[in-house]
């Protein structure tokens, strides 16, 4: 499939550039999707959720009261999770979330994400760029010319381009990532996916290394 490649000003530049076939446009698998983005948000997770037991609260050494003789019930400690202050019972503890998936699972997810973008005409190339130095202003005219403001955007750069990243920290919804970093999570996590050029064949190259 070839698609023209803009210019940073919106424009076609004349030239087009072919999105591989078995990339591009393969039938999207949604269950390896939802496994992919599963295992993302898992493994983003902390897991140092913490809560204190019975035996960690401070206190609660002395028997309240006598067992017998006053009407109410037994008491053995005031640190008993039924009453106020006391430790909670079942209460997280540390642990990890971590999610595995082998290689072809990962890949088949990239490729179906990719798809999707492709059929739903959510995927712009754009030919390579970078700034001299970081200038909010500057990643802000390059989306208005792509009519893509005020969306949430992924640029792919090809290879790490931090004049251009450091450009579009201070605008809300747009992410900047390398071409080889993107996970399906994130190709899907937007509304326009926007590829420079070169990143093209980077993404090419990650399904074949």
């Amino acid at each position: 499939m070839k698609v023209d490649v803009l210019k940073i000003d919106g424009s076609k530049s004349g030239e087009t550039v072919e999105l591989e076939k078995d990339i591009f446009e393969i039938e999207p698998n949604d269950h390896v999707i939802y496994l992919a983005v599963k295992a993302y948000l898992a493994n983003q997770r902390q897991g140092t959720h913490k809560t204190k037991e019975r035996n960690e609260v401070r206190g609660g050494g002395r028997k309240p009261w006598r067992q017998k003789g006053r009407g109410t019930a037994r008491a053995g400690t005031i640190r008993s999770p039924l009453w106020v202050g006391g430790g909670r019972v079942f209460g997280p503890k540390p642990h990890k979330y971590t999610q595995k998936l082998n290689k072809k699972v990962k890949q088949l997810a990239r490729k179906s994400a990719l798809s999707i973008k492709t059929k739903n005409n959510q995927l712009l190339v754009v030919e390579d760029f970078d700034f001299d130095t970081p200038k909010t202003k500057q990643m802000i005219e390059l989306l208005k010319s792509l009519n893509v403001a005020g969306k949430k955007t992924l640029i792919l750069t090809n290879g790490t381009k931090n004049n251009v990243y450091r450009s579009s920290n201070n605008i809300e919804k747009v992410k900047v990532l390398e071409a080889y970093k993107a996970s399906a999570y994130d190709l899907l996590n937007n509304q326009i996916l926007i590829l420079q050029k070169s990143a093209v064949e980077d993404i090419k190259n990650t399904f074949t290394n």
